[in-house]
């Protein structure tokens, strides 16, 4: 998808977060849910694959995680699940919040923040089990893990030079001359970008180019079976925000007996070609940016960038103008100094963004605009920076010590823990998206999409569209856009909000329905998701479903 799908934004710090106790071993056997059809035989379990024995056989070695409260394992999953046996392999960082009753404990909840490329362990360890209700914390065990080539997965995706590579090997893409248009319009300007997402590709492909056939969801969704195996449970509970939407879609389709329960928020619908994410996706935030301008004084008072929402409007469309002349001016110390400041490819991201949590967001974007607009845009730059996730310095497993550097990483890549950069979540959000949805070769396909994304959603359409450039040369994963297949699987919860801007409320609605015997909970509200900021309603209703299985009304609404 064009913008990214963020992590959802913490809500407490891990240092807010009391003590648990001393977490124990995970076991087998939630209850089975209602619905359940006859379970499958043995001998259609990838499980009793000879070849996949030895890692569905793994059981998680915790130790305590950097943060107090938290205790991580690590899970190793084969690289190619079609040749499992070649000695390939990803190793992935899980961790564990112990559940609030213990006496009580129902089994391990496992959630995907979003994306992708979210870290699920850093999400972890900075209190993202808050985001749960108190009755699903208390009996469950919150878990979660790095997706394969995510965050402290080893090997980890990068698309960038390392520090020890020589300057004659490291190679940045041509600078293109002037300031990139959100449509590009003239010859000149799709050239300037289709070589710019040529380069972009090309990048990946040097420094990550034996992982990129290996990320895509629907291995991880493997992996995330080989994980429930791990934790000892014969189903998995599952809940996933966005992007964690589509790998609980794969799983649900590839393991649909193995499902007790499944919560999706945030729902990416499977169906769209790509062509239709982008008008989907960018008429979400370009909604959301008219949601913001109308709302702007109720959320962010005397903040707000102008005194009414046309005027608004107007400022952002100004800035978004402006930036396509010139960048706009940053200070010394911005991250966008070295660019000469913010153009308008950067402002429009930086508005987007701003849009998944107004109650957190609106008003520093209120005060960013009306500074950029007097000439400052250091504080609009400022918004979206994030502090990369420390280093996992935890030693592997034994089940893992016969991972070697060639087994670990492509060829001259350097020592295991050489490999995982400080933050790879922008080169993982295009390598899955990338490989998840076919994108014609074609460059004609591109600019035909121009003028309906243009109607559709205005610059945040083209921009869309334009960023999409970058799976042009990118490895196929072989799926094509289809509707959900999972007969057998329990009723599955799909929750949308009616003003999210990066998972429109349409897919939730399309998604429901694709699913046998699927649930909505609609959440009118704005921002991206629900649960964990939608109050108590969303809550108790997504609880409720998650500890006792109680199904949800159709047209249940919070």
């Amino acid at each position: 998808m064009n913008h990214p799908v963020r992590r959802r934004p913490t809500l407490v710090t891990a240092l807010a977060l009391a003590c648990s106790v001393a977490l124990t071993s995970c076991t087998a056997g939630p209850a089975t849910g209602p619905g359940r059809a006859a379970a499958s035989p043995a001998s259609a379990d990838p499980a009793t694959r000879p070849d996949l024995k030895a890692f569905y056989g793994q059981r998680l070695r915790w130790t305590d995680c950097d943060t107090e409260g938290y205790v991580c394992a690590r899970l190793t999953v084969p690289r190619d699940y079609d040749d499992p046996g070649n000695a390939k392999t990803f190793v992935l960082p899980v961790a564990r919040a112990e559940a609030g009753k213990p006496d009580r404990r129902i089994g391990s909840l496992v959630y995907n923040p979003g994306g992708p490329g979210a870290a699920g362990v850093q999400s972890l360890e900075e209190g993202m089990d808050e985001a749960f209700g108190r009755a699903a914390r208390d009996r469950f065990d919150i878990v979660t893990f790095d997706p394969r080539g995510v965050g402290a997965s080893v090997p980890a995706l990068t698309c960038t030079a390392s520090e020890d590579e020589t300057e004659e090997e490291a190679t940045d893409p041509p600078a293109a001359e002037g300031v990139a248009p959100l449509h590009p319009r003239t010859e000149e300007e799709r050239t300037a970008a289709a070589e710019g997402a040529r380069a972009a590709t090309e990048d990946c492909e040097r420094h990550s180019g034996g992982l990129l056939r290996h990320v895509g969801t629907q291995d991880a969704a493997r992996d995330l079976d080989v994980l429930r195996a791990a934790l000892g449970e014969r189903e998995l509970t599952y809940l996933g925000w966005s992007y964690g939407t589509s790998l609980g879609t794969a799983y649900a389709e590839l393991f649909p007996r193995r499902v007790r329960a499944m919560v999706l928020d945030g729902a990416i619908d499977p169906s769209l070609d790509w062509s239709q994410r982008v008008l989907s996706q960018s008429a979400g935030f370009r909604r959301s940016v008219d949601d913001y301008a109308d709302h702007c004084a109720e959320i962010a008072g005397d903040s707000c960038p102008a005194d009414s929402p046309d005027a608004i409007r107007a400022l952002i469309e100004g800035l978004y103008t402006r930036a396509e002349r010139e960048p706009l001016p940053v200070s010394e110390d911005s991250s966008y100094a070295e660019y000469g400041g913010m153009d308008a490819t950067a402002v429009l991201d930086a508005v987007s963004m701003a849009m998944y949590t107004p109650e957190d967001q609106w008003e520093p974007l209120s005060r960013a605009l009306a500074a950029a607009d007097a000439g400052d845009a250091t504080a609009l730059g400022a918004l979206d920076e994030e502090e990369p996730a420390p280093a996992d310095e935890d030693p592997a497993p034994e089940e893992t010590d016969e991972v070697t550097e060639e087994d670990s990483g492509d060829e001259g890549s350097g020592a295991i823990e050489d490999l995982t950069p400080d933050d790879n979540e922008g080169a993982a959000l295009t390598a899955v998206n990338c490989l998840d949805v076919p994108h014609p070769r074609d460059l004609d396909a591109y600019w035909a999409a121009l003028p309906r994304a243009e109607k559709a959603a205005g610059v945040y359409g083209t921009a869309g569209v334009t960023a999409e450039l970058t799976c042009r040369g990118w490895p196929s994963g072989g799926r094509t856009p289809q509707r959900v297949d999972a007969d057998g699987v329990v009723p599955v919860l799909v929750v949308g909000t009616t003003g999210d801007p990066s998972t429109p409320y349409e897919e939730a609605v399309s998604l429901a329905d694709q699913f046998p015997g699927g649930m909505l909970l609609t959440y009118e509200g704005m921002g991206h998701t629900a649960y964990g900021r939608g109050g108590a309603c969303v809550t108790e209703k997504v609880d409720a479903y998650l500890v006792g299985l109680k199904p949800v009304r159709p047209g249940a609404t919070c």
